[in-house]
């Protein structure tokens, strides 16, 4: 078992303190990104993080503030490391805060490692493409953007829509066929409010997903530099139990609107020149190092999967988070608001929405052999219908044709059947069959995007 770093270099000379951060002589051999512990005249221990290291000065981040410091009487202790967290198999069921120690009331964890949150690049000649279905139980998802082992497929929603809700839903009911037991949940909570955190640990708690989970939880009134290293903690547990231990884990990381605003935040702090909207010139960087942690690696049994949660604000998918996020990740899942206004649950825009890996991990022997047709079958009958009600608004329903009712019938069905499910979980095979169900009301010549025989196998008779 490896042990902790010790303590190497101590500094007292602390010329600057304002907000989260501190300035201090420089010393030499001090590293970026090199933790430190800030001892306080009233002796309390603070943890903090060396961000810009020069000859003459060194700029460091406080977990808690300094705003009560004593430049005369404080001192800051350089412990010739980074940030890391102790993990063994014995995370699983766990909760921790944002710097990785628990808040669960259980004991410390026995490490029998100590990983730098900063990950190791992945050699590039070792990635395997993302492959293999993850069902997570919601159909709009499942059979229309569906999501692989080693895929970063973010979710885009919006203040007041339920993305917490589909969240949770996502966390108790996804799964890996054939690999139950060997598939878990990372959960990272950043800066959320109280009340959110209840919501998404009573809910795993209840249904019994605990077990299978590892949750990071960062408030909104913790410090802001917990943002920053929440994500890192959860992505580094992952690495751990999927590369030590042949797991596949699901990396659910929400909200990174807030992890972006720490980034905007301490930009300014430090007095960096801002870039789009004040958020800082790296943030594109910085937002590449977590997701670009999403993959498969040869000779790995295990995966990391990665679904990022983000609120746009003002509804805006240009806003440079989203916007972003969309440039790295391999498509997004939209959440919309005239949806939710429909009453429908969950309101996923499926035009919006896309998964430029989903045939990667569709068909047979991953989910079902028809599965590909019926995805853009189903596509084809939603658009012509979604048109047709757009020209009905102009020329009133009246006017159109028994061919063009039947495509706007469809398209209500497949809203109210398809993508409004509810809470209740389907598996792929009761989402195919529900396409299938929609597709028994239109003329068999109108399916000209599936092959005669899966025709002949799984239409069922018009109702």
């Amino acid at each position: 078992m490896k042990s902790a770093p010790l303590y190497v270099r101590e500094g007292r000379a602390i010329n600057e303190a304002k907000g989260s951060l501190l300035v201090a002589k420089g010393i030499p051999g001090v590293q970026y990104n090199e933790m430190v512990d800030v001892r306080l005249a009233s002796g309390e221990i603070r943890r903090g993080q060396a961000i810009d290291v020069s000859e003459d000065v060194i700029v460091v981040q406080v977990f808690g503030g300094v705003s009560e410091l004593d430049l005369e009487d404080s001192a800051v202790r350089y412990k010739g490391d980074t940030l890391r967290l102790p993990v063994s198999i014995d995370i699983l069921g766990r909760t921790f805060n944002g710097i990785g120690g628990p808040i669960d009331g259980g004991p410390p964890v026995v490490a029998d490692e100590f990983l730098d949150v900063n990950g190791s690049p992945m050699n590039p000649a070792s990635r395997i493409p993302p492959a293999e279905f993850i069902e997570t139980g919601v159909s709009a998802i499942d059979g229309l953007n569906a999501l692989v082992r080693g895929q970063k497929l973010p979710i885009f929603s919006a203040s007041g829509l339920p993305h917490n809700q589909l969240t949770a839903q996502i966390l108790r009911q996804a799964s890996v066929k054939g690999a139950e037991g060997k598939f878990v949940i990372i959960f990272a909570a950043i800066g959320i409010s109280y009340n959110d955190a209840d919501f998404f640990m009573g809910n795993l708690e209840e249904t019994g997903a605990m077990a299978r989970t590892v949750a990071f939880i960062n408030t909104a009134s913790d410090p802001v530099i917990e943002r920053i290293s929440t994500p890192k903690l959860a992505l580094t547990a992952a690495e751990y139990l999927a590369w030590n231990h042949g797991m596949h884990t699901l990396v659910v990381l929400t909200d990174m609107t807030n992890y972006c605003e720490a980034l905007r935040e301490l930009s300014a702090m430090r007095d960096e020149i801002p870039s789009r909207r004040g958020y800082p010139g790296y943030m594109y960087t910085d937002l590449a190092m977590t997701y670009e942690r999403a993959g498969r690696l040869l000779g790995k049994e295990g995966s990391v999967t990665i679904m990022p949660i983000l609120t746009m604000p003002d509804d805006d998918i240009t806003h440079p988070i989203p916007d972003l996020t969309g440039y790295i990740t391999e498509g997004q899942i939209v959440i919309s608001r005239e949806l939710e206004r429909k009453g429908m649950y969950p309101p996923i825009n499926v035009f919006l929405s896309l998964s430029r890996m989903i045939k990667e991990g569709i068909g047979e022997g991953k989910t079902r052999e028809d599965h590909n047709n019926v995805f853009m079958q189903l596509y084809a009958a939603y658009a012509e219908g979604c048109y047709l009600r757009e020209i009905s608004t102009i020329i009133g329903a009246e006017a159109l044709s028994d061919r063009d009712k039947m495509y706007l019938t469809i398209a209500d069905r497949f809203e109210a059947e398809f993508i409004s499910q509810g809470e209740v979980r389907r598996t792929v095979e009761e989402t195919l069959d529900i396409g299938w169900k929609l597709f028994a009301a239109l003329p068999k010549e109108e399916l000209k995007l599936i092959k005669e025989e899966f025709i002949e196998k799984y239409l069922p008779s018009a109702d």
